[in-house]
């Protein structure tokens, strides 16, 4: 005979029913489940290897997507940059909570992401934008997993696939072309130009830099910050100036010598920024503004920026640098990274070295 509490019962039909707990809905009642027998015994039986399975507290069914992500920003700002995590927050507020925040994190499924990443390839988004936008998702999923327990519903959400741009560079002409026009038209930008193109430093790198930054004696140049505009908001913006990108961007570089007599003639106040010539700081846009101008006056084809550092690491691994040097004055965390992107072959350079192959005699 059943006990009392055991929540057995005979059935009408002659059959016995067993109930068992599996978990809790949303508004935190308990669910149930039956099991069916021909005895009480055989359903007592079931009932003991059921209830021996943990009873699995469905808690994320309770938050939304928001209140996860603001869970993970909070905790991730403690432990990146101020930029990275104006990046992520950006991402976030702009193109993710828009479309999911509302949404119970157990509704989400990888038919909805896939769907989302196709939407934003429509409206015109890059491939690595977008890709970039959903592993900022990948990453606050893989961190909820983590300290909840929570399944990884993004794990298998397939990332667009990214075609690497080639980066327009200018020939060796080109090139000497503009190095005369700088050199017969001396001011702080253009010093700061030949400064990128002679040392490889990024466009930030260079309004960041200080006369206090050269070791004049020694002809070292050290890269101690970086100047950048970043969001802090969907609309909002500031101006920050922080420490290099990595711990491997903050280096020293020594200073061509033909470079080292140019920044002599123009050596000013040790706290003055070299390319505003004064205390106040030039921001990244406008010092891409300006080199869109020196271009169009020394009648060359517009290039972004960092075209010079890529034209720079070409340049040495052309005369000859070894790469483990090259990727240290390009303050790379590894030489993969300065031979997959900024080591660049000219037509001109395959052909020099495809003639190097001779027919044994």
């Amino acid at each position: 005979m059943p006990r009392k509490g055991e929540n057995i019962y005979k059935r009408k039909d002659g059959r016995w029913e067993g109930r068992y707990k599996v978990g809790y809905n949303e508004s935190g009642t308990a669910k149930y489940r039956s099991v069916y027998g021909k005895t009480y015994q055989e359903v007592k039986l079931k009932l003991v290897e059921l209830k021996a399975i943990p009873i699995q507290h469905n808690s994320s069914g309770k938050l939304t997507v928001k209140e996860l992500f603001e869970e993970w920003l909070s905790a991730v700002k403690l432990r990146v940059k101020e930029s990275t995590y104006a990046n992520y927050r950006m991402k976030a507020d702009k193109h993710i909570l828009p479309e999911f925040g509302g949404m119970r994190y157990e509704q989400l499924t990888v038919q909805m992401l896939h769907s989302f990443i196709e939407n934003k390839l429509k409206c015109g988004l890059s491939a690595k934008y977008v890709s970039d936008i959903v592993i900022v998702f990948k990453s606050m999923a893989k961190y909820i997993s983590r300290i909840h327990g929570f399944k990884n519903l993004l794990a298998d959400v397939i990332l667009p696939k990214v075609t690497k741009k080639e980066m327009k560079l200018f020939s060796e002409n080109q090139q000497n072309q503009l190095c005369n026009y700088l050199l017969k038209n001396p001011d702080n930008t253009s010093v700061c130009v030949l400064l990128s193109l002679y040392t490889g430093l990024r466009i930030g790198e260079i309004c960041g830099l200080k006369w206090d930054d050269i070791d004049f004696e020694k002809s070292i140049l050290t890269v101690r910050r970086t100047v950048q505009r970043i969001r802090t908001g969907v609309h909002g913006t500031k101006l920050i100036v922080d420490s290099p990108k990595s711990r491997s961007s903050k280096r020293s570089i020594p200073i061509p010598n033909f470079l080292a007599n140019i920044l002599q003639k123009f050596r000013d106040n040790n706290d003055f920024y070299i390319l505003s010539g004064n205390s106040k700081i030039t921001e990244p846009r406008t010092m891409q503004r300006k080199f869109k101008s020196i271009l169009k006056k020394a009648n060359l084809p517009s290039i972004n920026y960092h075209a010079l550092r890529h034209m720079f690491a070409t340049n040495c691994i052309k005369i000859g640098f070894d790469v483990k040097t090259l990727s240290e004055i390009l303050g790379h965390a590894s030489v993969e990274t300065t031979l997959n992107r900024y080591v660049h072959s000219s037509m001109e350079r395959k052909t020099q070295c495809m003639n190097l192959l001779k027919i044994a005699a």
